[in-house]
């Protein structure tokens, strides 16, 4: 499994129009072969933050859907992002 985590920060007077614009790619990724997971979030105390997370079944699944990223108009909205991938080789459910 693969586990893709994170954060973006954008102004906080675009976050909601900017987190509506990525109401299709949200659609596509949990559409996609191999996605378990995939979510872009308001953070509830950062005005300006936007959590990501993503759960695929493999790195194969992720590269097939990533392609080249956001647009050109979303990633200048972009004003610094934390974001990475990790390998996870045992999963414990907690429920």
């Amino acid at each position: 499994m693969v586990i893709v985590a994170g954060y973006l920060v954008v102004d906080p007077r675009e976050r909601e129009s900017y987190l509506a614009d990525c109401v299709a790619v949200v659609e596509q990724g949990r559409r996609a072969p191999g996605c378990l997971e995939f979510s872009l979030t308001a953070d509830l105390l950062d005005p300006g933050r936007i959590v990501i997370l993503e759960r695929w079944e493999s790195r194969a699944d992720v590269e097939a859907f990533r392609g080249s990223g956001p647009s050109d108009e979303q990633g200048a909205a972009i004003l610094s992002a934390s974001v990475a991938e990790y390998d996870v080789a045992d999963v414990r459910p907690l429920t």
